[in-house]
């Protein structure tokens, strides 16, 4: 019902130009923290993943960080490999933090 009554009160050309905003605006990634933003870009432009999430679970004091990582650089590679080369991409990150939770995965 709402849809339709929604349908009627918007011609359809200004739908389909809201439609794109409302797209651009809702995948533009937002961060808590500094800390957050540059994990995020180092690891976006060194592994190009198609799922990737991370998030300060320190309540904002970038001591700990959990990040999930997809990409494609991981297939046929070990866990402790794809770890193993997340961990070297955030080198100097890692030093100033005491953990972080860590899940690589290797899409299909």
């Amino acid at each position: 019902m709402l849809s339709l009554a929604l349908s009627r009160r918007i011609a359809r050309p200004q739908l389909a130009a809201a439609v794109p905003a409302f797209a651009r605006w809702y995948s533009q990634k937002t961060f808590n923290t500094d800390g957050e933003r540059v994990i995020y870009e180092k690891l976006t432009e060194k592994f190009k993943p198609s799922e990737l999430q991370v998030e300060d679970v320190s309540g904002g004091c970038g001591t700990f960080y959990q990040i999930v990582i997809a990409s494609d650089e991981f297939k046929g590679l070990p866990l402790v490999k794809q770890q193993r080369l997340v961990n070297q991409t955030l080198k100097e990150e890692i030093q100033g933090i005491h953990g972080l939770q860590l899940k690589t995965i290797a899409p299909k």
